[in-house]
């Protein structure tokens, strides 16, 4: 049967809503701040760049039904599965701890539970980590299919309408996007904002997701090209309105960056720009971290059955060249690995809710780039 068209830009969609989080946002928003419009240009040369190194994930499973990290361990020898392995690690305690402070920080500025900021973002956080992990465990891949395109959507609306409702200069937009300019004293923050948009590593669950479709051969490449067309756009315009919104405020780099712009929006556009952003915000982070929750185990579920093929004893040894591209995934995410993957990620980056959101995300760009 035919897919629908919601069906084939799904994954896409999922691309957009996990690679935009709350480190992409703010710095494209204190970007916009501290330079103005004319670093526009940087957010859709990034998301071309990122489209380009996503749509070659799909070329490379098309053409040899494996998965890339399957091929970078046959193509560059075992020695590889154990530096991946010890940088998948890595990344993700400080990814996940960056990711359930936003939520904290995000949820605490629409609902604080008392006067006390820290102590909300950790009952936040830890409120938002276990529901990702619920979610991820009872709901199943076409659950979280909806409910990511549900939270994009959300995100979507309220980020573009806060930028548009600020009554922008377009001639000043135009420029910025199509006249590339490098400002004085703005290398880094270019660099920010062009390697930000679209994510990291979860630019690899991209394959685990079009797997879960059922995609092969060119037909398949074709909706890959299409549906990353759609999710990439998307993840330009995120990135352009947020450097326009803080084009027009005054804010500076600290550990409540959001709530100080929420505030700033406040002053311009009234009571409503405050909550529309925040809602914007709040969207951003949690399918930021649904996404995460549901596609990284499947790295950690592909690489320890890699290595356990290789010892004679994986959970997959049926697994072969002959297995059907959905019934592996379906296998990956009922292995031991995915379960306690899903379940350390959930818990163990909770300790960095007790660390500043600034010194968080600041670790967790680095250990990205």
């Amino acid at each position: 049967m035919k897919e629908s068209t919601f069906a084939m830009l799904a994954p896409g969609i999922l691309v957009a809503a996990t690679g935009v989080g709350a480190g992409d946002l703010l710095t494209a928003s204190i970007a916009g701040s501290v330079i103005g419009m004319s670093i526009l240009w940087a957010a859709p040369i990034g998301a071309i760049l990122k489209y380009f190194l996503t749509e070659g994930v799909a070329r490379w499973q098309m053409a040899t039904r494996t998965t890339l990290l399957e091929g970078w361990v046959t193509r560059f020898g075992p020695w590889w599965q154990w530096i991946f392995l010890g940088y998948l690690l890595l990344w993700s305690f400080f990814v996940g701890g960056a990711l359930v402070s936003a939520c904290g920080l995000a949820a605490s500025g629409l609902l604080p539970l008392g006067e006390d900021l820290r102590a909300s973002k950790a009952v936040w956080g830890i409120v938002h980590s276990v529901a990702g992990y619920c979610l991820v465990r009872i709901g199943g891949y076409r659950w979280f299919e909806k409910l990511m395109s549900t939270m994009i959507g959300l995100m979507f609306v309220t980020v573009i309408l806060t930028a548009l409702l600020m009554r922008p200069d377009w001639y000043a937009v135009l420029r910025g996007c199509l006249v590339p300019a490098i400002p004085e004293k703005g290398v880094a923050w270019l660099t920010g904002v062009l390697g930000g948009v679209g994510g990291t590593v979860t630019l690899l669950s991209y394959g685990y997701w079009i797997r879960e479709k059922g995609r092969s051969g060119m037909a398949g490449l074709g909706a890959s090209r299409i549906d990353l067309g759609v999710g990439y756009l998307m993840t330009a315009l995120f990135g352009v309105a947020m450097v326009m919104i803080g084009s027009r405020v005054s804010i500076e780099k600290g550990p409540t960056v959001a709530l100080e712009l929420a505030g700033q929006l406040e002053l311009i556009l009234g009571p409503p720009g405050r909550w529309i952003f925040l809602f914007g915000f709040w969207g951003a982070v949690f399918s930021s971290l649904l996404g995460v929750w549901q596609s990284v185990p499947y790295l950690f579920a592909d690489l320890t059955s890699l290595i356990g093929r290789q010892r004679g004893h994986s959970e997959d040894r049926d697994r072969d060249e002959g297995a059907s591209n959905s019934g592996e995934i379906v296998r990956l995410s009922e292995t031991r690995a995915y379960s306690w993957f899903l379940l350390g990620i959930t818990v163990i980056p909770l300790c960095l809710l007790w660390v500043s959101v600034q010194q968080v995300q600041l670790v967790y760009a680095m250990v990205g780039a």
